[in-house]
């Protein structure tokens, strides 16, 4: 259903709460259906929270967003959809495992999309967030040093 949903009505995110509210309704239907995504959301937001200079919010489209220095570095839906950056090089060669598809939106981009579907899928997303949070403070770090 989120598939169809981004496919067919997706610009429907941009009316004011559809997103927050179709994520809600998903967060929902999880706990009625597979409550353990829900633990394991959580112990992504965990990960992420051990991660210095980090904050977790709300992401715009639905879920929850990860950030590093106030920049969006990865978000996961409610569904168990993890989206993560990477720089294009890296994506390209973690594809090559199969583990993870180009963004289900944004497919000429650094942006990957990966399906927590098991308890074991939870190890190989805290990597995907490492990797991440690596470029992003790599990326914030450059920006600092360019400015001086």
């Amino acid at each position: 259903m989120f598939s169809f949903v981004v496919k067919r009505v997706g610009f429907l995110k941009d009316l004011p709460l559809f997103a927050i509210i179709f994520d809600s309704l998903m967060r929902f239907w999880m706990f009625l259906t597979k409550p353990e995504l829900l633990d394991w959301i959580d112990d992504l937001e965990e990960n992420v929270t051990q991660m210095p200079e980090t904050t977790i919010g709300i992401h715009k489209y639905g879920g929850i967003g990860f950030n590093y220095m106030g920049k969006e570095f990865a978000h996961v839906h409610s569904n168990g959809l993890l989206d993560v950056l990477l720089n294009t090089e890296l994506k390209n060669s973690l594809m090559t495992e199969g583990k993870i598809k180009d963004h289900h939106v944004f497919k000429n981009s650094g942006w990957i999309s990966f399906y927590l579907q098991n308890k074991q899928d939870l190890d190989y997303a805290c990597i995907l967030l490492d990797k991440a949070y690596d470029r992003a403070k790599q990326k914030h770090n450059s920006i600092q040093l360019d400015a001086i």
